[in-house]
């Protein structure tokens, strides 16, 4: 059943992804992501675990009515308990009832925890595998077998490992993955197993791979054992999972196709890695690594003048594919060690305009430097470089002027939180509004009052969100004096900005900043 160039994924982040500190999904949030997945096209969707979580099982009656084009949703549960049938475990039956096409069972392959675990006999382990397989097979669903602790039952007994493996196929399973459930196992480690049992199931079921990272190898086995030729691979898009997470997909697919030659995806949708991240990431309510492959802001970001130089003059130098091919872009970080070169091709890429001689140039590149004298740091904020060079460049119009803003901390004695207001008048276009805030800190107070404002005469507003927020210290010396920087990150669930502001006032400098978030998202993206 070799498929050829062909890699099956498998996305787990509804499953196994939600097992990872700090992430959880709403019935809707649950739905988004799958759709979000099915536009990447994978193949199948492991949405969760029917018999253990009602959002879980509520998620699958709401599915029924979604029309997925390139995935098929996989429900998730255990192999029947020892003693009860098939037909009297309600756990199986629930994976019936969640109605997918797909079904994935785990079992085990480790014959220590057979007995330890299952309190079971070897043989009634594989009649367990067996049987479950078989019945959901019978009712007409496709069954992926994970093997669980493969590669540790491998070390123990490879033989009888093998053997949990050949009763899944026997009971008519069509993929069968085997599973480092611990995330410790080394690439050398993989390629062996997944060979040999390659060479003695591949005619019979597909051969799939799904490791953890607590060792930091889950992306390196994976692609170990596809290399030994799995043809099934299990991850989460983004990685994040139990402990240390899961294989991160969007690395795997990446290497994938467009290193290794195989296929995981429909024609052209390799494109769509990165927005398809940043989306699911926002849905997540996370914050991108930066520094992902592939997909981070950071992934192709130059700083070091002679890397900008070269990069501009022949991006093969420092860049190991084109970054629109996973969605990506190309990033130059502004900062004093970036030169005057790579400034110019950052202001011409927004800018046509804008040449090596054009006098403007030399404005804003002298600019930058006299406020990177203040304390501005433009490298990785690129809102603010972008709204000061449309400043200096005539193009820039404001949206709003401040006429002042107050803001108020009361500290309460008990245990509540400190909590502050703030209220601020603008105006837009000759129109006053005058809005108060409340929140858990000034900073939050005053976002909170600035965006009631704006939101009665920019509604695209409410898309926005802040995502990240920094101060660092510019002069310890200078103790409480000292001037601070702030960089506000901030997101509308498509594209992701930073914009900063500097003062020896810290909430000026956040409001500063915070205007450039807003004004950044009006001028340019909206």
């Amino acid at each position: 059943m070799s498929n050829g160039n062909y890699v099956s994924v498998l996305d787990s982040s509804l499953r196994d992804g939600v097992q990872g500190e700090g992430i959880s999904f709403s019935l809707q949030d649950k739905l988004s992501v799958a759709k979000t997945l099915d536009s990447l096209g994978v193949a199948y969707i492991e949405a969760g675990n029917p018999a253990s979580n009602p959002k879980d099982a509520d998620f699958f009656q709401k599915a029924k009515s979604v029309s997925f084009k390139n995935a098929q949703l996989a429900a998730f549960g255990a192999t029947r308990r020892k003693g009860i049938s098939c037909a009297d475990d309600e756990a199986v039956n629930a994976l019936l009832r969640a109605e997918t096409p797909v079904v994935t069972v785990f079992g085990k392959s480790w014959l220590s925890q057979v007995k330890k675990i299952l309190h079971a006999s070897p043989e009634e382990n594989l009649d367990m595998i067996r049987e479950t397989v078989s019945f959901l097979k019978e009712r007409g669903r496709t069954v992926i077998f994970d093997a669980e602790h493969f590669f540790d039952g491998w070390k123990q007994n490879g033989e009888y490992a093998l053997k949990t493996l050949e009763a899944a196929v026997e009971g008519g399973a069509s993929i069968v993955t085997l599973c480092d459930t611990k995330g410790g196992a080394m690439p050398l480690d993989v390629y062996e197993p997944v060979f040999t049992v390659v060479r003695r199931l591949v005619r019979k079921a597909q051969i799939g791979i799904h490791t953890h990272n607590d060792a930091g190898l889950a992306v390196a086995n994976s692609l170990m054992a596809v290399h030994a030729g799995a043809s099934h691979v299990q991850g989460t898009i983004l990685g994040f999972g139990e402990r240390s997470g899961n294989a991160n997909l969007s690395t795997i697919i990446a290497n994938l196709e467009l290193k290794l030659g195989y296929k995981c995806l429909p024609d052209g949708h390799i494109s769509e890695l990165t927005p398809v991240c940043r989306k699911i990431a926002e849905i997540a309510n996370i914050s991108l690594n930066q520094g992902m492959p592939y997909v981070g802001l950071n992934a192709f970001a130059h700083k070091a003048g002679m890397h900008t130089d070269a990069v501009l003059k022949d991006s093969s130098a420092y860049e190991h594919i084109d970054p629109s091919a996973v969605g990506n872009r190309r990033e130059i970080l502004i900062s004093e060690v970036t030169g005057r070169s790579a400034i110019i091709e950052k202001l011409h890429s927004a800018f046509p305009e804008v040449t090596k001689e054009s006098p403007a140039a030399t404005k804003i590149v002298n600019r930058i430097k006299s406020l990177e004298k203040e304390g501005y740091q433009f490298e990785g904020a690129e809102g603010s470089f972008y709204l000061l060079a449309r400043k200096i460049l005539g193009k820039y119009k404001p949206f709003f002027s401040l006429q002042y803003y107050k803001v108020i901390g009361e500290q309460h004695i008990d245990d509540n939180p400190v909590t502050s207001f703030a209220q601020i008048k603008i105006s837009v276009n000759g129109e006053t509004s005058i809005t108060a805030g409340e929140g858990l800190g000034p900073v939050h107070a005053l976002d909170v009052a600035l965006r009631t404002s704006l939101e009665k005469f920019y509604p695209v507003v409410t898309t926005m969100r802040l995502t990240d927020f920094k101060v660092r210290v510019l002069d310890s010396k200078d103790a409480t004096a000292a001037k601070v920087r702030v960089l506000v990150e901030s997101t509308d669930g498509r594209d992701v900005w930073t914009t900063v502001g500097v003062s020896t006032d810290l909430i000026e400098a956040s409001w500063i900043a915070l205007v450039d978030s807003f004004e950044y998202m009006l001028s340019v993206l909206s």
